[in-house]
């Protein structure tokens, strides 16, 4: 699969990728997860294209594969981890680096962008003098006994409207407390480098973003008067979408006020953090599955596949995200209904494919799934997750 020619769009296989899935799929078995790396490289392209100035931090939570992570770290990307074993997914990087050089790149290169941390984890960084966000003065304890080297970033709660998974209700401090909050940490000889928020994940509304945008300039302000202290980073989160359809408006749209925005509201020294997951991913992936059992419920044609919402389609139910199933053999589509093999009757894919007439061992397939998909499979009844395929590594 090349993806060369493709812009962060949600894609339909070409004939040639489908000949190509179908014999990744004959040779490894399905179900089958196919990784383009071409693919991940072209987005981080776009996405430096058309915002320059913003330091993109991969999401690892969005697609944590290792190999996914070694090709950003080879573009240059940074990136924002949520736990230690994300971290040390990263730091497998770096790890032959001197001690210097590798703590230098992870001051530099890493965010860790999960407000609530445990003990161990803080004591575990403190050597790297990590960046670090936090919402809250209990936070602030924690990091002033197990991680005092950190370096604080406070994320705020902004407006989540019409994203398609909301993060204010769990996250963020209330703007209205963020400089008592920054003050609290200065007086504890903690420094605050700056402040971050997320608009939610594959965020719609761009009006979040230019909220966002504000509220955090107004926060800025007040600290520079009230505590004469000044703050050198805007960590505007992720949240940017993919076109999983034609309904979702295009990146450099956003891009255009995000560029728009950032200029007018803050200085040319001020350095733009951002954190992508899906966007970098979300497209890059296809999964493979096939047809074990067929039936019929009703009247409709029921299909149930090797693939299924406790494995791949996992992100139709944390992520809130449907992933069309579609059939590689030709012909007359009907309404059918797909299942997944285990035996909940959660594990339900879809109601509503379009689909001709499969029979047993046919294949399927869905696309743009890279995102919050093979991320969150599980074992459940015994089903082991897709096997992973890289291509244009």
């Amino acid at each position: 699969m090349n993806g060369n020619n493709r812009k962060n769009t949600g894609f339909t296989l070409s004939d040639d990728e489908k000949v190509l899935m179908q014999a990744l799929a004959k040779e490894h078995g399905t179900p089958l997860f196919v990784i383009d790396h071409e693919k991940i490289r072209q987005n981080y392209r776009e996405f430096k294209e058309h915002l320059p100035r913003v330091q993109a931090y991969y999401a690892v939570k969005a697609n944590s594969n290792p190999d996914i992570i070694k090709t950003l770290y080879d573009m240059g990307a940074s990136f924002d981890v949520a736990s230690m074993p994300e971290f040390m997914l990263v730091h497998e990087n770096i790890k032959d680096l001197p001690d210097q050089e590798r703590q230098d790149w992870i001051w530099d290169k890493i965010i860790y962008a999960n407000t609530i941390k445990p003990v161990e984890t803080l004591e575990a960084l403190d050597k790297y003098k990590p960046l670090v966000t936090y919402d809250n003065s209990e936070e602030l304890k924690k990091i002033k006994k197990h991680a005092p080297n950190a370096g604080l970033v406070l994320r705020i709660r902004v407006p989540n409207t019409g994203s398609m998974v909301e993060l204010s209700s769990k996250f963020g401090a209330s703007p209205g407390e963020a400089v008592d909050l920054i003050e609290e940490a200065f007086n504890m000889d903690l420094i605050v480098e700056g402040l971050s928020f997320h608009v939610g994940s594959q965020c719609t509304n761009f009006n979040n973003y230019i909220q966002a945008l504000q509220l955090s300039a107004n926060i800025i302000k007040e600290v520079e008067t009230r505590l004469n202290k000044k703050l050198i980073i805007i960590d505007i989160g992720g949240g940017f979408p993919v076109q999983y359809d034609e309904k979702v408006k295009a990146f450099k749209l956003l891009a255009k006020k995000l560029n728009s925005e950032v200029a007018r509201l803050f200085p040319a020294d001020m350095h733009i953090l951002s954190e992508p997951g899906r966007f970098m991913v979300a497209d890059a992936c296809t999964v493979v599955a096939k047809v074990v059992g067929k039936a019929v419920r009703d009247g409709k044609p029921c299909y149930y596949i090797n693939d299924g919402v406790y494995h791949t389609f996992s992100g139709q139910i944390f992520d809130h995200c449907n992933y069309p199933v579609k059939a590689f053999k030709e012909g007359e589509t009907q309404v059918s209904a797909v299942f997944g093999p285990t035996c909940d009757a959660l594990d339900t894919i879809t109601l509503s494919a379009e689909l001709p007439e499969l029979d047993i061992h046919d294949l399927v397939y869905a696309e743009n799934i890279g995102a919050y998909s093979h991320a969150s499979s599980t074992y459940f009844n015994g089903f082991p997750p897709a096997k992973i395929i890289h291509i244009n590594k």
